[in-house]
């Protein structure tokens, strides 16, 4: 469902000047009295009316460019896990020459606070990085364009995704702790409402449930509310705090296994000797932390590049069909792990109080 939108006449109209009068104003081309051009551009604000920027729009209805939209929370400098698929698109939408344009949302949407690449109709297509507020799905989905989600799946409606094989990253890692001679595995994470999280999570859960291990809440950690370092700081407190300690810790992210490691080195705890530690991403960090992080290896340019060919192919086809790609993951072993010291059974024989 479009929306209709004002055009240059309605301003013209309803502000009582030609047409001319309006666009002279509106492009700052000509003279126009500064009275007469601030009752025109109080008009253009009442309207909500954005001029179409794109020249290339006016004869093939397109314009060349695709928006890819994430939360403030996810472009920082501290998560460089989406400025990496952002810069797989950039790549890619530049071999099939378009432009991409990039804006950030707050996680909560107010209305009103549409980017304005959409309001003025100035791209094909959008891509959505990250977990955002399925309102603001919605409010793109009025401007009938088509929309590609990359690590982020809606419950309620599909669309076109690219997504990363959590579950069998998280079973990778287990996988590995397992072979190690690890039984009593923590699990930390934030935000479990993220479908991503949720599947390591669930990962996790299976493996131990695999291999004949009961789930010991004691071990887990994942009400904090962002996957973030001080967070997995938090998180690794709050499991060592109730008096038992696994061997091993699975993290839902690299930044919470960071944290983790920073935590266990101010309580005197040596990773891996004591506990070994595991993350999920592979950020640049994890290979100078100290020690050098094991984790799951995420192809993140790759999400990126293909999420860019999926609405390429949607805009110049036309079609909206719902096709859910999982990229494949890769375990990478580093010093973060070792082969579990204490036997099976006896973590308190290495608790430090």
């Amino acid at each position: 469902m479009s929306v209709k939108r004002p055009t240059i006449k309605d301003v013209a109209r309803q502000s009582g000047f030609s047409l001319s009068t309006v666009s002279l104003a509106i492009n700052e081309r000509g003279y126009v009295s500064p009275e007469t051009r601030s009752r025109i551009l109080k008009v253009v604000e009442e309207l909500s009316y954005h001029p179409t920027r794109s020249a290339r729009g006016l004869a093939s209805k397109t314009s060349g460019n695709i928006g890819f939209i994430l939360t403030e929370d996810h472009f920082s400098a501290a998560e460089p896990f989406y400025t990496k698929i952002f810069l797989g698109t950039e790549f890619e939408a530049r071999s099939r020459h378009y432009y991409i344009l990039l804006t950030t949302v707050s996680d909560q949407y107010v209305s009103g606070t549409t980017p304005r690449f959409l309001l003025e109709r100035n791209v094909d297509g959008v891509i959505v990085a990250g977990k955002v507020d399925p309102k603001f799905i919605e409010e793109i989905e009025k401007f009938g364009i088509p929309i590609v989600l990359v690590d982020f799946a809606l419950k309620r409606k599909r669309f076109p995704s690219v997504l990363i094989d959590n579950r069998g990253g998280a079973r990778l890692a287990m996988q590995h702790l397992l072979e190690l001679g690890h039984r009593e595995i923590g699990f930390i994470g934030g935000d479990i409402q993220h479908p991503s999280i949720a599947e390591r999570f669930q990962g996790y859960r299976e493996m131990l449930e695999e291999h004949g291990i009961a789930l010991k809440q004691e071990f887990i950690s994942i009400d904090e509310d962002e996957p973030r370092v001080g967070a997995g700081a938090s998180a690794t407190e709050s499991v060592l705090r109730r008096g038992v300690r696994p061997t091993a810790i699975m993290a839902a992210n690299d930044a919470m296994a960071i944290g983790c490691m920073q935590y266990l080195r101010q309580s005197g705890i040596r990773v891996p000797d004591e506990v070994a530690v595991v993350g999920f991403d592979d950020i640049d960090t994890c290979a100078v932390t100290e020690p050098r992080l094991t984790t799951v290896r995420v192809f993140k340019e790759e999400m990126g590049k293909l999420a860019v060919q999926r609405i390429v192919e949607m805009i110049t086809s036309k079609t909206q069909t719902v096709v859910t790609t999982h990229v494949p993951v890769e375990l990478v072993v580093r010093d973060s792990t070792r082969a579990c010291a204490v036997a099976a059974g006896t973590p308190e024989s290495s608790h430090h109080g």
